[in-house]
């Protein structure tokens, strides 16, 4: 437990100023994330370090597939989230609580350096609300040369992510949809995610992912929405459309593959890396090179063949492909 870093005393209350619910905490209460507590008019993170979930994953799976492709990293997670997504496939440490370990930022890089890891992934709920032990563990990750990587909703605040962005080498952003009312239904501010994904692109490698799921975000007019709004940040950012599967309280039907197919063709048309997830369809995982077609980088079930590249550039033609490696 330490105390948080972000918040004002309103009264016999504390206000959490760390992401845009800004939850008012009476004395003993809990903010709507789990992770922040009222603890006799101080407000203190009472998940730091407290992890639900560790292991080593392939960096496709996060999903990065221009970040380090072909590594593992490992990943670790809290209980908690920001939003309240419905159809969460995490939902057990999302919106539920299990049984933690607590893993000091000393350990937490030690097992980062012992099984040989690129770095340390904060993932599978959501890392923002561990915003104080993001910042610990960056610090002494960071002294290692090892990598900081998030996979979030976005959802802070802008003066805590600036604290942030220093300590963070990539991040794969969830956008859920380009619908504010849809993100009112999660608990969410799109707005915050926008902002936050404007702001992280000029410092930390971002790839975004979009969750289709029918009837909710997958009319032609959404899809035209976020495709444009990627492509005005910038056509090398990857963008991956994943299929939806009934879970938790949602038992809407999985995505059609017809309407992956036709995202996939819909973005290709004005970015350079698009890529579908949860189903295997010939090519959409695999990296085509911009300026001749070539396939340079492909993938299958995590793993990774890179023959058609020479360094970051394109073997055949020598474009350069928008890689960390």
């Amino acid at each position: 437990m330490k105390e948080a870093k972000y918040c004002r005393t309103e009264g016999d209350a504390v206000r959490c100023l760390l992401c845009p619910h800004y939850c008012l905490i009476g004395d003993g209460m809990l903010g709507l994330c789990s992770g922040k507590k009222n603890v006799g008019g101080r407000l203190y993170a009472i998940n730091y370090g407290e992890t639900v979930s560790i292991a080593t994953d392939p960096m496709e799976k996060k999903p990065l597939y221009h970040f380090y492709p072909g590594f593992s990293i490992l990943s670790v997670a809290p209980n908690g989230c920001s939003l309240r997504c419905p159809f969460c496939q995490n939902w057990q440490i999302s919106q539920g609580k299990s049984s933690t370990q607590f893993i000091s930022p000393e350990k937490l890089v030690d097992l980062a350096m012992r099984c040989d890891s690129v770095g340390v992934a904060y993932t599978y709920s959501e890392p923002l609300i561990w915003f104080e032990y993001l910042l610990d563990a960056g610090k002494l990750l960071h002294a290692r040369s090892l990598k900081n990587v998030l996979v979030t909703n976005g959802m802070i605040n802008e003066e805590p992510l600036n604290e942030l962005i220093p300590l963070i080498d990539a991040a794969n952003i969830d956008v859920k949809g380009m619908d504010e009312h849809f993100y009112r239904e999660l608990k969410g501010d799109l707005k915050t995610v926008l902002k936050t994904i404007r702001i992280v692109k000029d410092y930390w490698h971002i790839e975004l992912t979009n969750l289709i799921i029918p009837t909710k975000n997958d009319s032609p007019d959404a899809l035209s929405s976020l495709v444009d709004f990627v492509a005005e940040l910038g056509d090398d950012i990857p963008l991956h459309f994943s299929r939806y599967f009934p879970c938790y309280k949602y038992d809407i039907p999985p995505t059609p593959e017809s309407t992956l197919r036709y995202a996939w063709e819909l973005a290709r048309k004005k970015l350079k890396y698009v890529y579908v997830g949860n189903i295997w369809i010939e090519g959409a995982h695999d990296t085509r090179c911009p300026g001749c077609g070539q396939v340079v980088v492909s993938r299958g079930h995590f793993s990774v063949d890179m023959s058609g590249l020479r360094g970051k550039k394109c073997k055949r033609c020598g474009y350069e492909i928008n890689l960390v490696i």
